[in-house]
């Protein structure tokens, strides 16, 4: 009977039941999942939302859950966009990373700028393109001014608020200088938010003082190198191979689609008439975030 056993256990069945598995499965095999993130951070509008942690947060731990990862690749390539978004996704993945014991590559595409840039740095290693825009470590608010329009338009404003500053910066009053200053109190305090995550996300990497990093300029690929901003040149498919080997899987962890995004509650196409109606209200909002989101690219020669 033992040497039967024996027979069997050298006759290599497991081996032969290993190729029917997904390459993934198989001991020894180097997989490196991919996760996208892309656009601007923060809800755009209602109907265009942008990155965030609860858009995110299931996709992050999917990547993370991967048997047999080495690693886990982040695709960035977003102007920045909502301080406090940026700041959940990047703790969210230090977590993980932290969890998991896995390290955290990122590849930067087009801009890892203002809040793009704070998430890239929950990775390990930041490698971009040599034409990559890199930086912008700083804050920025903006509005307009309406109250001479009204005006010329006959149109009253009329405006009634429990609390002193409750409509401070309405852009239909003329601007207070009290509230530009309280806002840019504001700014400043976010501002060394995001200087404090940065160095202690880069620490000795970084190469030059405060008043040339933190200034909210941006730099090209070779250029953000120098300062420390990143680590390398290179892309996603050469720097896998050469660092896992020639058959290292690169899965691409997505949001679910089609069947299975509307059964998770997400509208789908083919709803009749209400969803035709609904898209028609929607094409205002949908302009001013087409105009909104050009604008934040656009800031980055894009």
């Amino acid at each position: 009977m033992a040497e039967q056993l024996n027979d069997r256990e050298g006759s290599g069945l497991p081996d032969k039941l290993m190729q029917y598995l997904p390459a993934r499965f198989r001991p020894g095999t180097a997989v490196v999942p991919v996760v996208r993130l892309s656009g601007v951070i923060g809800a755009v509008t209602p109907l265009r939302p942008g990155m965030t942690l609860a858009g995110l947060a299931r996709v992050l731990e999917r990547a993370f859950a991967v048997r047999n990862a080495k690693a886990v690749a982040l695709v960035i390539n977003s102007p920045g966009g909502s301080p406090v978004q940026s700041r959940q996704i990047y703790l969210r993945i230090k977590q993980l990373a932290a969890e998991k014991k896995l390290k955290v590559l990122v590849f930067v595409e087009d801009v890892a700028a203002s809040g793009g840039y704070m998430i890239a740095c929950a990775g390990d290693e930041i490698i971009c393109d040599p034409s990559s825009i890199l930086g912008s470590i700083g804050v920025v608010g903006g509005s307009f001014g309406f109250q001479e329009a009204i005006k010329r338009l006959g149109i009253e404003r009329r405006l009634y608020t429990a609390g002193s500053h409750k409509a401070m910066l309405d852009p239909f009053l003329p601007e207070n200088p009290d509230d530009v200053a309280k806002l840019k109190a504001i700014q400043r305090e976010i501002h060394q938010i995001f200087i404090a995550l940065v160095k202690e996300s880069r620490g000795a990497r970084l190469k030059s003082a405060d008043d040339t990093l933190f200034t909210g300029e941006y730099w090209a690929g070779e250029s953000a190198i120098a300062l420390g901003l990143a680590d390398g040149i290179g892309d996603l498919r050469s720097t896998l191979r050469a660092r896992y080997g020639e058959k290292v899987l690169t899965p691409v962890i997505a949001q679910p689609s089609g069947l299975l995004s509307g059964l998770l509650g997400r509208k789908s196409p083919g709803a009749g008439q209400l969803s035709a109606l609904e898209s028609m209200a929607g094409l205002p909002d949908e302009l001013i975030s087409a105009v909104e989101t050009r604008a934040i690219w656009a800031k980055f020669g894009f």
